[in-house]
């Protein structure tokens, strides 16, 4: 576990406390698989080297930097889980706050989550097209209801007309119409009748149920929505952990360093070391204060990064408030692939929502298969006031009630139009069954891949923790070596930068072990949010740690 500094560092004094490290072999308890590394540049040092080689009396050697000290951790108490410790929040404050004078804004992982969920854009997206394929969805079911029109026309006539046995002759009228249903002059039904359902018959009994589905795939688009951002959250999360603890990793070396380069130069100045040792040392202090750098510039673009995915202002710098990096387990080691692709199969939001698609188009099918064998419903019903009489006079006015109801069957293009519908309609049920096998094929690649990194990278965690020993080891006793005077310092710098690479690797390991974590997680259909939830509802802020 690497950890930057917490409150319980702040009884060291004002000297800075760099980077802790975790390692399974330091473990002082039977019941903690991890342990803690503290490099510290004050406080008691029972291995600290109080003497160098030989030099003139006139020029003082400085002492070597303290040793590597391991520490036994503070008990579980004192950063109780799910809690803000905002003595590191304060600490990654200076880190990261006075890089660009940018306001710093603390963080947890579930707080990223949270907000991923309300904020997020393609969450809110697909929240719309659900409202708008349930606004579909009652649109479809209203095909069976009429229409309802209501208003009035006049109608004058002056001059020829003919009669309905042939005879043309001149005639001067007018009549008025008003109430539900309006456009008549005469004998006629109103051609816009006051209540009118026009519809064919196979869409009101298909549409809807093709709607449904469309509406629960729309549904189910929104639940996988949900669970990509919740894992662009988690993930964007570790990348800014990655960064921030790159950071305190970097200052660590860059401490060892400084205080070799101290050592060094005193060694120079009495002869007794190389100037081209001064300044190998001086190009590796450059090389670690770009690197320090870097990492804060790292640590500010994951930062927007994650602001993105949060919808949060960019001007922001986000900190994790979380004082340490663990591995977590959120699905438990030693399940079979077999049995993890099944549930990738059975709890994927995608494979559901395309399914709902193949059965809506195959509701689409049914609908052109019975479409010139169910016939089209035209229904007119009106009452009105209608009154008229001869040259400009409106009278004999009275109430007036007209029904009409039609059906007919069609036959497009003498039924090769049917046929061609039915066969475009066969294609969409085809194609859609294609995307939902592909989408099969999709998840159990993933499931796999993800199983695979989580199982290897816990192998590299374990790896890296003999690396981190090994190199604490050589750092010192190399300085045991100059304190015995039997060695020169330049001969610590292969050992400090052997200490970079594996504090390094060990937090590359383990944050990406955590990254195929939330990503088995979500291959499995379960977002990241739901495994930080169970596990506050079960008293921590945290996953599992194995």
């Amino acid at each position: 576990m690497i950890r930057m500094r917490t409150a319980w560092t702040a009884a060291l004094g004002p000297t800075r406390v760099l980077l802790h490290v975790a390692t399974l072999a330091l473990c002082a308890a039977p019941s903690r698989t991890q342990a803690q590394l503290r490099i510290a540049t004050s406080g008691p040092q029972p291995s600290r080297v109080s003497s160098a080689p030989p030099a003139p009396t006139a020029t003082p050697v400085p002492r070597p930097p303290p040793a590597i000290t391991p520490v036994l951790p503070p008990p579980a108490e004192a950063v109780p889980p799910g809690r803000p410790n905002m003595a590191y929040a304060t600490e990654a404050e200076r880190i990261l706050g006075t890089t660009f004078g940018r306001n710093v804004f603390p963080i947890d992982l579930p707080t990223a989550l949270a907000l991923a969920d309300v904020n997020n854009p393609q969450i809110a997206l697909a929240r719309e097209q659900v409202r708008q394929a349930t606004a579909r969805v009652d649109a479809a079911d209203a095909l069976w209801l009429p229409s309802l029109r209501i208003g009035a026309n006049y109608n004058k006539h002056e001059g020829a007309i003919q009669n309905i046995d042939g005879t043309v002759f001149d005639d001067s009228r007018a009549a008025f119409n008003t109430g539900a249903g309006v456009g008549t002059a005469g004998a006629q039904s109103p051609p816009f009748p006051g209540l009118y359902a026009n519809f064919r018959l196979g869409d009101a009994l298909f549409q809807p149920l093709a709607a449904r589905q469309f509406a629960r795939s729309q549904r189910l688009a929104a639940t996988a929505a949900r669970n990509n951002t919740s894992l662009d959250a988690a993930l964007g999360y570790l990348e800014l952990m990655r960064a921030v603890q790159g950071i305190a990793v970097n200052e660590n070396v860059l401490g060892h360093d400084q205080e070799l380069a101290k050592i060094i130069n005193a060694y120079a100045r009495t002869g007794q070391g190389l100037l081209s040792d001064a300044e190998r040392v001086q190009a590796d202090l450059v090389v670690r204060q770009i690197s320090v750098a870097r990492s804060r510039e790292d640590a500010h673009v994951a930062s927007s990064r994650l602001a993105q995915v949060l919808r949060l202002d960019p001007t922001l710098v986000l900190v994790p408030i979380e004082p340490a990096i663990l591995p977590i387990a959120l699905v438990p080691e030693g399940t079979p692939l077999a049995e993890l692709v099944s549930q990738g199969l059975m709890n994927r939001p995608e494979l559901a929502q395309h399914r709902a698609l193949v059965a809506a188009a195959v509701e689409r099918l049914k609908q052109e298969r019975y479409a010139s064998t169910l016939p089209t419903i035209v229904m007119g019903t009106s009452y009105t006031g209608f009154g008229g009489d001869m040259g400009r006079q409106i009278s004999n006015f009275g109430d007036r009630f007209d029904a009409d109801i039609i059906a007919f069957w069609n036959v497009r293009n003498l039924g090769k139009g049917e046929r061609a519908e039915r066969d475009v309609a066969r294609s969409d049920v085809r194609q859609a069954d294609i995307r939902r096998v592909a989408v099969m094929d999709r998840i159990g690649r993933e499931v796999a891949e993800a199983s695979v990194r989580v199982h290897a990278r816990r192998q590299q965690i374990e790896l890296a923790k003999v690396g981190l020993r090994a190199a604490r080891d050589s750092l010192r006793l190399n300085f045991e070596r100059i304190k015995a005077a039997q060695g020169l310092p330049i001969e610590v710098l292969q050992s400090i930068q052997a200490l970079a690479l594996a504090e390094q690797e060990y937090l590359r390991t383990v944050i990406d072990y955590n990254a195929a974590q939330f990503s088995l997680h979500w291959a499995l259909g379960q977002p990241a949010a739901a495994a930080v939830r169970s596990a506050a509802a079960q008293g921590g802020g945290h996953p599992a740690r194995p």
